[in-house]
């Protein structure tokens, strides 16, 4: 039986590569890889010291779609939470959590005890990090329906709880928004009643103005922005036009039109200095976003939210080819009735969802060329359909066709029905935690002298994300409990604790299990005041 370690705040690191002052826990870490050299294998460490800044900051985090059924849904969540309150279902009474968190709901092993017992603390337990309840939210719609109401419109919560909500829900008001109708689907031009006038670059500089007037009104130290709005289309990538920084400011000045919506939110959000998070498919970060980044050391992150089937597909494809079985055949459909669903129903929309969706898998296979020769993939087919009776409780059917032993086959059928904003709205928490933290964590190798921040291409969020935009030339991962370890091995590094393994050799010798033994005995009389 596993002993579980419940802590009420943040635990202590007692070892000497463990520092921590009044501002910051700083670390010495031996990072430790494996280099490969054609049939050469050279084992490689690299020593560093991380810095992570203890005080948590008061955040603003301004959702685009802040009226949509992921951004009300995600604000009234966070209210219900900051209340305590509770709701009549049919069940019975239900309380406020944040199941479905991985950094606020899931726990992460420590280490053993002295019986060998693995001990897990609350993934939130290992740094300083921001509460969902005490962030202050706010954002853009392009329609102008306060959030009680866009609440309401959304039927993602209980009657009850909304009953609750709304009063509070109805004193908030997106700002007007960015519309560039080209986009977006042609069905959502009734919603548009609420947008930005001007050419785009009056549009870019009231965005900053609106954070500026934001982060000021509400004396936040720092402001997050995270897309939560409708696919756009792909925009195409273009010579002189945002293909390079200075081409994109440009551009947004002449007005170009391959400039979307999206992309001038990020260059408004990179100009003020603030994190930007894509969580739809398109392509908002095109070449001139990213280097635009790199120039003014902000972060970024995207794309699209890894939620339902997306994240079931990543674990599954993962234990298949890790198992030594072959999938040949991926095919998955959908129907959803929401606005999402409404505007995806467009075909140029639902292309940059497909793209998303579709390249989960290339990591996994790509690992494996005992089953697959180099050019070959798994069919692998998406489909999305509207079907406005289901609303937000979307459906998703899943094939996986594959080969197995001395020619076989074999299939495995999944159905998951969800409300598909209860699985999205947790991910809006985990990405705005997660961000956040590493902004106060730096790192500087031996010889040194200089602390550096994460590359600006935040990949580390990757866990979260059906597309991860990683720093040019690093390796694409997709599988899923891969991105979270990374997660759980970088705070581990800022506590100069090692990464977790399952080797568990204190019960694999006889000689190491009599000191395992030896040590249990120790701590039980230490523990009854006999030593």
């Amino acid at each position: 039986m596993s002993s579980y370690l419940n802590l009420d705040g943040p635990f202590k690191v007692e070892s000497a590569n463990c520092k921590y002052t009044k501002d910051a826990i700083i670390s010495d870490y031996t990072y430790e890889t494996t280099m490969v050299e054609g049939n050469t294998v050279k084992p490689v460490s690299t020593k560093m010291q991380f810095k992570t800044e203890t005080k948590v900051p008061k955040v603003g985090v301004m959702l685009v779609g802040l009226g949509g059924n992921n951004g009300s849904t995600c604000v009234a969540a966070a209210l219900a939470n900051k209340m305590k309150l509770t709701w009549n279902t049919k069940e019975g009474v239900q309380k406020s959590n944040y199941w479905g968190s991985v950094m606020l709901a899931s726990t992460v092993k420590l280490g053993n005890d002295a019986s060998g017992n693995a001990v897990y603390t609350p993934l939130k337990n290992m740094l300083p990090m921001i509460e969902p309840d005490e962030i202050v939210w706010g954002g853009w719609d392009i329609n102008s329906m306060n959030l009680g109401d866009a609440m309401k419109r959304a039927k993602v919560l209980e009657y009850d709880l909304q009953e609750k909500l709304y009063p509070h829900m109805k004193e908030i008001k997106p700002l007007p928004s960015v519309y560039f109708p080209d986009f977006i689907a042609a069905n959502q031009s009734e919603r548009a009643d609420n947008v930005l006038t001007g050419t785009k670059q009056e549009q870019l500089e009231q965005l900053q103005k609106q954070i500026k007037d934001f982060k000021s009104t509400n004396k936040v130290d720092k402001v997050i922005v995270l897309w939560t709005a409708n696919t756009e289309r792909f925009a195409s990538v273009e010579e002189g036009v945002n293909d390079t920084a200075e081409n994109l400011l440009e551009s947004i000045q002449r007005g170009e039109e391959e400039v979307s919506s999206s992309t001038v939110f990020a260059v408004a959000s990179i100009l003020e200095g603030c994190t930007f998070i894509n969580g739809s498919p398109q392509n908002t970060f095109v070449p001139g976003v990213i280097e635009l980044a790199r120039e003014k050391k902000v972060f970024i992150a995207g794309d699209d939210f890894k939620s339902g089937q997306t994240k079931m597909k990543s674990v599954l494809v993962d234990f298949l080819v890790s198992a030594g079985i072959k999938p040949v055949s991926i095919v998955s459909y959908n129907h959803l009735g929401n606005n999402d669903g409404r505007n995806l129903s467009a075909p140029s929309q639902f292309r940059s969802k497909e793209i998303s969706k579709s390249n989960v898998v290339d990591d996994m296979v790509a690992s494996n060329r005992l089953l697959f020769e180099e050019d070959e993939h798994p069919d692998h087919v998406v489909v999305i359909k509207y079907v406005p009776t289901v609303a937000d409780s979307k459906r998703a059917m899943d094939e996986y066709t594959s080969e197995i032993f001395m020619g076989g086959k074999n299939t495995i059928v999944m159905h998951n029905t969800c409300e598909d904003s209860l699985l999205a709205t947790p991910l809006i928490y985990d990405l705005v935690i997660l961000g956040e933290l590493c902004e106060r964590i730096t790192m500087k190798k031996e010889g040194s002298k200089n602390w550096e921040t994460f590359h600006p291409v935040l990949s580390l969020l990757s866990y979260m994300l059906k597309a991860p935009l990683v720093p040019n030339g690093a390796p694409v991962v997709n599988a899923l409990f891969t991105q979270r370890q990374a997660i759980i091995n970088v705070m581990r590094a800022c506590l100069g604790l090692g990464p977790d393994n399952h080797m568990t050799l204190e019960h694999r010798f006889e000689s190491t299990l009599a000191d395992l033994q030896k040590q249990a005995t120790t701590g039980k009389k230490r523990k009854a005041g006999q030593i």
